[in-house]
Order: structure tokens, then sequence, then C-alpha cells
């Protein structure tokens, strides 16, 4: 299994510092509470970041992720994620599939994560959590979307994949509002 945490956005929403770096009430970085919750979950875990941002890739490097620098072409949601899933090939464990979350969810319980893996390993094709009846992230796929997840292209990330798929998606229900709670701007910062 590897996790995928996407980082290559820009953050537009937030203003013009980079929300990913910025601090928790805890003192964490968005991104690093992310990080260390994927691969807390998943020890090998890919984090795709834009070439320019060195900071961040470090920080997520030091963290244990393997980083993955996409192209500039590659910084809409599903083409980084498109790159990250051809750059995973190189890894055996991609045979067992992928849980994919983003970078700007730092709430989200390690367990959830590891429960998304534990059903893929268990034979399910596509894993959504919800919470109280709502769908979040990390979603979890199988090795035989590789295809699917390679050729997808633009802003819409995999949502195309379930909307092609529906008959393949697992709902699991968790008990973790973290996987509905992303940071968009400075006030979310204050959750």
């Amino acid at each position: 299994m590897i996790g995928i945490l996407l980082a290559a956005g820009f953050s537009r929403r937030f203003g013009i510092s980079d929300k990913l770096l910025q601090a928790l009430p805890d003192g964490n970085p968005i991104a690093l509470a992310s990080a260390k919750r994927l691969i807390e979950a998943i020890p090998l875990s890919i984090a795709v970041v834009r070439p320019e941002n060195k900071a961040l890739a470090l920080l997520l490097q030091d963290a244990g992720l393997k980083v993955f620098f996409c192209s500039e072409q590659e910084t809409e949601m599903a083409d980084s994620l498109s790159a990250a899933i051809k750059f995973s090939a190189s890894f055996s464990e991609s045979s067992d599939g992928f849980v994919i979350a983003l970078a700007d969810m730092p709430y989200i319980d390690s367990k959830t994560a590891a429960a998304i893996a534990s059903k893929l390993s268990e034979g399910a094709s596509i894993v959504v959590p919800t919470y109280q009846g709502k769908r979040g992230h990390p979603v979890g796929f199988s090795a035989k979307f590789r295809a699917d997840l390679e050729s997808l292209h633009g802003d819409e990330g995999a949502r195309s994949i379930l909307k092609r798929y529906p008959e393949e998606v697992v709902f699991l229900e968790c008990d973790d509002s973290g996987i509905l709670a992303d940071i968009d701007t400075p006030a979310d910062l204050k959750l």
C-alpha cells in the first residue's frame, strides 16, 4: 500500500503566504501534521510538491515521506495525482493500492487512513470514508485503478473515477470529523 499526499496546489484562497507551511494551533505546520498522520498509517508515503517549494519538500522529506516533484504542467490536482501514481510504479507496494490524502487536511486520524488501507487489503476496490453520512478524505483505490488514476488531468482529481465506477465504491463510516475538515483560509486555522 502506498500513501499519496497531494501538496502541489497553489492555495490561492488562503492568500499570499504558503498555506501548507502555516502553523496550526499546536505549532505544527499544516502539511507536516497531515504527513505525520498519513505515514503513521502507511509507512511508504509519497508527497507531491511543486518544484519551487523547496521548504515544503524538505519538511516532508524529513518527516519520512518520499518527495516527488511534479512538473510545472502538473500542478492541477488531477495532474499531480496522475504523476504521483506513475512515480509510485517504482515501488512494489503500489501493487496493493493507494490511499490518497490532501496536505491541507491535517485533522484526519491516522486510524482512518489505516482502516481505508485495511479495507483495500481485504479486497475493496474504492474506499471512501464518511462521517455522519458525509463523504470525506482520504480515498483509497485498489491497484486495478492505476491506469484510470494515471490518465487523470485537470482540477477534478479522482472524483471522475468515483462517478465512473459507483458500484465499486465502499463507504466506510468512521468517527473522525477530520475527514471533512480542510484548511482553505486563515480563519480555518482556528478550528
